[in-house]
């Protein structure tokens, strides 16, 4: 019997099992399997790897704030008489619409198939395709497998009935529901507490912000 992930009394084993029922979490998490696996057979360890890893992580959350922002937040438009809106920002809408519907929190397959073999592109071009610079490489996308999958799991989380038991994740919580159910244009982070936000202005007093009337209909429009 599946446990619906917004149950009161949901707890973290429940949970799992029903993040591992959708697409994404093994897309990513396969990605993973082969970047780890080809980086161990590869070898030529250095310490190019370790700062590889923690320029991704000090990055991270600035990418995910400008994708939150720049893609997932793209208001419809007309280019060249050719109306220009990708699946990525019309699954996010209906998202912001139900932000309780489950399938609607994790990131579309349709949008993987494409995102992930661009990732390798990039590592291939970011890195040289030989020695230490093919681990470098092979590293980055094992650690961006990583974060795409903690950002899927953590979104997914905040979205369920599941309750914050630590502070840290309780704040990372109280920072997402902000942008749903307060206000849409801030609060972009999702998997830390406000870092990029912070640094790029939109983590204000939520004392001070008046409650949007579209955090539930992004750009005013349905759909």
């Amino acid at each position: 019997m599946t446990v619906s992930p917004t149950r009161r009394g949901l707890t973290l084993t429940a949970a799992a099992r029903e993040f591992i029922r959708h697409p994404s979490p093994w897309l990513i998490g396969a990605t993973l399997v082969a970047a780890l696996s080809a980086r161990i057979l590869h070898g030529h360890w250095e310490i190019g790897d370790a700062i590889v890893a923690l320029a991704m992580l000090a990055v991270f959350p600035f990418l995910e704030w400008t994708i939150h922002v720049v893609i997932l937040h793209w208001r419809p438009r007309r280019i060249a008489g050719v109306t220009v809106d990708p699946l990525l920002a019309r699954k996010h809408r209906e998202h912001h619409v139900e932000p309780r519907d489950i399938p609607l929190v994790f990131i579309p397959w349709q949008s993987l198939v494409w995102v992930l073999p661009l990732a390798v592109a990039i590592g291939v071009l970011l890195f040289p395709a030989t020695g230490a610079g093919l681990g470098r490489g092979l590293t980055f996308l094992a650690w961006l497998s990583v974060l795409g999958l903690g950002y899927e799991w953590c979104h997914y989380l905040v979205h369920t009935d599941y309750k914050p038991k630590t502070a840290l994740y309780r704040s990372i919580w109280r920072n997402h529901r902000q942008h749903h159910f307060k206000n849409e244009h801030y609060w972009f982070t999702v998997t830390s507490s406000g870092t990029a936000d912070r640094v790029l202005g939109t983590y204000p007093d939520p004392a001070t912000v008046a409650t949007s009337p579209t955090a539930k209909n992004l750009h005013g429009a349905a759909g």
